[in-house]
């Protein structure tokens, strides 16, 4: 919805726009520009309902207000920046209308301007000068100042102050606006919503903090640096599926390739909500697939990293936890399962004899024959797949223990 809208918006902005370059001729031929008024305010009737001015982004304030910020904070008329629509300055876009104009209709208004009083003169330039401060297009560092001085405003509605999250949600994608998000006061807003009153604010607050994060060290470091982690495990313990895999999805973005990161979600006890998650049987399937593939992930990294810090991982209750999980029928959790195992198998902390005293063997034999029992030839396609998986994480289950009991009889 709010892609609509910023659509709408810039659109809006663009025919706004083309009005101006009509009125900046004018001007410089002083020419009346009725034409050209009449067409901007056909625009403004047009724009009365989703088109609003894109300075109005995830705010309640009135225009006075934010016309007031921007003159305080020195910004400057539509000279000065850059133009959306192809127009690098006053003058391209007064050489556009130049060249897009009947040379003989100027002529015949060119006349006409003898007739104009220099009050009238006065008016027009007041006109055009008041039409180029509407299309002032705020920039995504503007707009996300907007959202966040919502956000740090305590009498906001919450219909306003989600709104202002879910347009900071899609500002944040851009690496760069990210990065940016601390500097004006970004993080702490939104790791103060984290206990927001509020399931959907929190929610939201979480999932933009992963956004920001993911795949970015500085945004990872803030955050953390800012203790939220602590937050977001305890929400992963929430009943509501939405908000406990949003904060799924920012933990992971959080420690992802982050060694720091690990390590705060180890003394956070973040393991413990990794249990929780996986052994009850209430927990959505959804959920439990996004935390087996958080075991994958930080297996994987502890693997290519050489970093042992996550002994959880090679606990004997957590492999069983692992091992009990491919007895629930769903395919698409079977295979990640799989995956995960194979990936805890080849960490040297993981003892075989773990997954040998799971009745490993047995469980990888019923998961064998329920693949082989599908119905649905689709499902047979990728039961086939999912059994190639079980038959490599058996043979290196197998070689693995071999290698232990090899070790053993050694070692006597």
């Amino acid at each position: 919805m709010a892609k609509a809208r910023a659509h709408s918006e810039r659109s809006s902005h663009r025919h706004l726009l083309l009005m101006l370059a009509v009125a900046l001729l004018s001007a410089v031929l002083l020419l009346p520009v009725a034409t050209a008024s009449a067409a901007v305010a056909v625009a403004a009737a047009e724009g009365d309902g989703e088109n609003r001015s894109a300075a109005q982004w995830a705010t309640g304030k009135d225009e006075g207000e934010l016309a007031a910020e921007r003159e305080a904070a020195g910004g400057g008329s539509v000279v000065e920046d850059d133009f959306a629509g192809g127009f690098g300055s006053l003058d391209s876009m007064l050489q556009w209308a130049i060249g897009n104009s009947d040379p003989g209709r100027l002529k015949e208004e060119a006349a006409d301007v003898q007739k104009l009083t220099e009050d009238e003169l006065l008016k027009r330039r007041v006109e055009i000068k008041e039409l180029m401060e509407k299309l002032k297009m705020p920039s995504d560092a503007d707009l996300m100042k907007i959202a966040i001085a919502d956000l740090n405003n305590s009498s906001i509605s919450l219909e306003d102050r989600q709104r202002a999250l879910e347009e900071l949600l899609i500002l944040v994608e851009p690496i760069d606006n990210a990065n940016d998000l601390d500097k004006i006061g970004g993080l702490v807003a939104l790791i103060e919503d984290l206990n927001n009153a509020n399931e959907e604010i929190r929610t939201t607050s979480a999932w933009i903090l992963g956004k920001a994060s993911q795949n970015n060290a500085l945004v990872q470091s803030q955050i953390l640096g800012y203790g939220a982690l602590s937050r977001l495990v305890k929400m992963g313990y929430s009943t509501s599926a939405e908000e406990a895999a949003k904060a799924m999805y920012a933990i992971s973005a959080l420690i992802r390739d982050n060694v720091n990161g690990q390590e705060a979600f180890r003394s956070e006890r973040g393991s413990a909500m990794l249990q929780y998650m996986l052994a009850s049987d209430s927990t959505d399937v959804r959920l439990q697939k996004k935390a087996v593939f958080l075991v994958t992930d930080l297996a994987d990294f502890q693997l290519n990293s050489g970093n042992s810090g996550l002994a959880f991982l090679s606990e004997p209750v957590f492999l069983k936890l692992m091992v009990d999980m491919l007895s629930r029928f769903d395919l698409d959790l079977q295979e990640k399962v799989l995956l995960a195992i194979r990936s805890l198998l080849n960490l040297p902390s993981t003892d075989a004899t773990d997954l040998e005293s799971c009745d490993f063997n047995s469980v990888l034999y019923r998961l064998g024959v329920q693949l082989e029992e599908l119905p649905s030839e689709e499902q047979k396609e990728y039961a086939g797949e999912v059994d190639a998986l079980r038959r490599e994480v058996q043979t290196l289950f197998q070689q693995k223990l071999k290698q232990v009991r090899t070790t053993a009889t050694l070692a006597l």
